[in-house]
């Protein structure tokens, strides 16, 4: 199939969604979870966080276009100022998509999509008792892109909870032993596979590199690899 920029714009709405959702690839599945001032907890399936920089730790994602359509996360995030990220686990991805339903403000998407609320001192947000990576986050900033009518919303990571065996030796997430997931489109959930994990690469070290040898195992390249045996990091 090819497609111009006149069939995209042609195209039927379901169609174009469907495509375009999908075509940029497999996309961090997470729940964010929130509570608003009255104390009610909401939980919102997103495919659209995104990491920022790493000091400040700052973590962004985007919120659609607010129109008619309650945006509970939202308003919770402005009434505390606190949120949290969960990975969702490959085992609840079912549940989790279910959060996408719109619920009113005070229904508890844990509760009715059986997820277990936890909180921890000093964040006034909920995280997934079930997923093994979380994150809490202070609200930071939200920037309109008038293009679309989106806001990429910014938080600061205040909070880490990682499971020790889900940190290699180094010092990497194992993301496929945490059993995290990842979403196509808008309904489409996968498993996540480890297929590699290489050194930086360097320009002094790639002088007799080329596709045909990049998967020897004496290159440099490869030995530099922490998890390969002949590693000097070993």
């Amino acid at each position: 199939m090819i497609w111009t920029e006149q069939d995209i714009t042609t195209a039927d709405k379901v169609t174009r969604l469907r495509m375009i959702n999908a075509i940029t690839g497999i996309k961090p599945a997470n729940l964010i979870g929130t509570q608003s001032a009255e104390g009610h907890h909401n939980l919102a399936v997103f495919s659209s966080v995104v990491h920022l920089g790493s000091n400040p730790a700052l973590i962004g994602f985007i919120l659609r276009p607010y129109g008619e359509v309650p945006r509970h996360t939202w308003q919770n995030i402005q009434s505390t100022g606190h949120y949290t990220i969960n990975h969702i686990p490959a085992s609840m991805t079912q549940q989790a998509h279910v959060t996408s339903a719109k619920f009113p403000a005070e229904v508890s998407e844990f509760e009715h999509c059986g997820f277990t609320p936890e909180m921890v001192p000093g964040i006034a947000a909920p995280f997934v008792g079930e997923s093994m990576l979380k994150m809490g986050l202070s609200f930071v900033s939200a920037t309109e892109i008038p293009l679309n009518g989106t806001t990429l919303v910014i938080g600061r990571i205040i909070y880490l909870s990682i499971p020790d065996q889900y940190i290699d030796p180094a010092g990497e997430l194992d993301l496929a032993q945490a059993q995290s997931t990842g979403i196509s489109g808008l309904n489409t959930y996968y498993r996540l596979e480890k297929i590699g994990q290489y050194p930086y690469a360097r320009l002094s070290d790639l002088n007799d590199w080329h596709p045909g040898n990049a998967q020897d195992p004496q290159h440099p390249q490869r030995r530099e690899d922490p998890q390969h045996p002949e590693s000097p990091s070993k």
